[in-house]
């Protein structure tokens, strides 16, 4: 098992770009499923969680290449209804192909999922809109069951907010007889991202970016071609490296719109944010002080990012606190960071964070991605060696993350 080894104090600078996301590329190779034909994607980071749904894919029947960023899938030969718990049991996103493969297909097994451990993260939101969507659900020996002869488009309206559930009944949904309308819809890029591909391959979509989307159901779509949009929490990590050794930084080939209040954080915080149409340069110069974070459903701030920022924060004079309103463990790092010298207190989903802490060296272990992208970040600044387990939860997420910070001036390594 790999693990990292840091030697802090880096001084983080220079110019580096970002992959493609992993949150837009897992539902739309799910989308794959939705009609016959010839598809390729490109811009695609190799993830562990990449590779997990190309596995799926080829499971049930698509055929697969992949290199260079780029991956082939052929669907035609798709017979296959079932997601296996060997393959589901490690990411969550492995439900995304149940809406696919009941609105093509009319049935589909597939496995409860599973991924990073977040707290009770329900997916009845998806089985309720299926359900209103006219398919039949059964629960039983830990899969779900799925059947419907054509789904019927409808009325929906979740009552949270819910990226994987927003993906699911929307592409359900392309293929259902009639108008479906979803209200209080996910915002995030990534869903505009896969509804965009959707239009592509000939579904009509109205509200596109909006918390309503309207869809008018085809008999059929065809196969199309995407480029996965910027990483943005990539993109946060790497400012936030920088940030925490008050270095400077330009990040390329990202897009600024997509973390409108995470530059403006940044800023509060002292730092000075430039951006153009796909690059944010961040210059440590000047003072810097405490601040208030709430994490809410895009556009507000994501909850994939303040684990990096409470390491910042961990390293900035003041008291700041962070409100977390979306996982209810996300907070299980804290106490890894507490191991390098953090000083945090936890009041149920708040979090208050003393600045100022010197930070040192100390072996510490990864216990999802976006914990294991704190720990990275804090590990920068820590005096001394930090050694980091448990990293394959950042292979989910990251592509060659040690490569890129190496580039930047930060001396760490992989190690067996």
């Amino acid at each position: 098992m790999d693990k990292y080894i840091v030697k802090g104090k880096a001084n983080i600078k220079g110019t580096v770009s970002v992959n493609g996301a992993k949150n837009a590329g897992l539902p739309i190779l799910a989308a794959t499923l939705l009609a016959e034909g010839k598809y390729e994607i490109t811009n695609v980071p190799n993830l562990t969680d990449i590779r997990t749904m190309a596995k799926l894919l080829n499971n049930i029947g698509a055929e697969i290449e992949w290199g260079d960023g780029k991956i082939k899938i052929k669907t035609n030969g798709c017979k296959n209804h079932e997601a296996p718990y060997e393959l589901v049991k490690t990411m969550r996103a492995s439900i995304y192909v149940l809406g696919p493969l009941v609105a093509r297909k009319g049935e589909a097994r597939v496995s409860f999922p599973g991924g990073c451990a977040l707290g009770a993260r329900p997916i009845d939101l998806h089985l309720k809109g299926l359900r209103k969507l006219g398919a039949n659900i059964e629960l039983k020996h830990g899969y779900i069951y799925a059947t419907a002869n054509r789904l019927k488009g409808t009325g929906i309206y979740f009552e949270k907010k819910s990226v994987g559930a927003t993906a699911n009944i929307l592409m359900a949904s392309v293929l259902a007889e009639g108008e479906t309308k979803i209200q209080n819809a996910a915002c995030e890029p990534e869903i505009a991202a896969l509804a965009e591909f959707l239009v592509r391959m000939g579904a009509d979509i109205k509200g596109i970016g909006t918390e309503t989307l309207i869809i008018k159901g085809k008999e059929k779509l065809h196969s199309a071609d995407a480029s996965l949009i910027p990483d943005r929490i990539e993109t946060g990590t790497l400012l936030l490296s920088a940030a925490i050794t008050r270095g400077s930084i330009t990040v390329e080939d990202c897009n600024p719109d997509h973390l409108g209040i995470v530059l403006d954080k940044l800023e509060e915080a002292g730092f000075q944010i430039s951006t153009t149409e796909n690059s944010i340069s961040l210059n440590s110069k000047g003072p810097k002080h405490p601040i208030e974070i709430t994490t809410n459903p895009y556009p507000g701030f994501p909850t994939d990012l303040q684990p990096q920022f409470c390491s910042l924060l961990s390293t900035i004079e003041g008291d700041s606190s962070i409100l977390e309103t979306i996982f209810s463990d996300r907070f299980i790092y804290t106490t890894e960071l507490q191991r390098l010298g953090a000083n945090l207190k936890l009041n149920e989903n708040e979090l208050i964070i003393k600045g100022g802490a010197k930070l040192s060296g100390a072996p510490v272990m990864a216990s999802d991605i976006r914990a294991g992208a704190s720990l990275v970040v804090a590990s920068l600044y820590a005096e001394g060696k930090t050694e980091i387990s448990r990293i394959y939860h950042l292979d989910r997420g990251h592509d060659k993350l040690e490569e890129k910070l190496q580039k930047l001036g930060a001396d760490i390594k992989r190690v067996k």
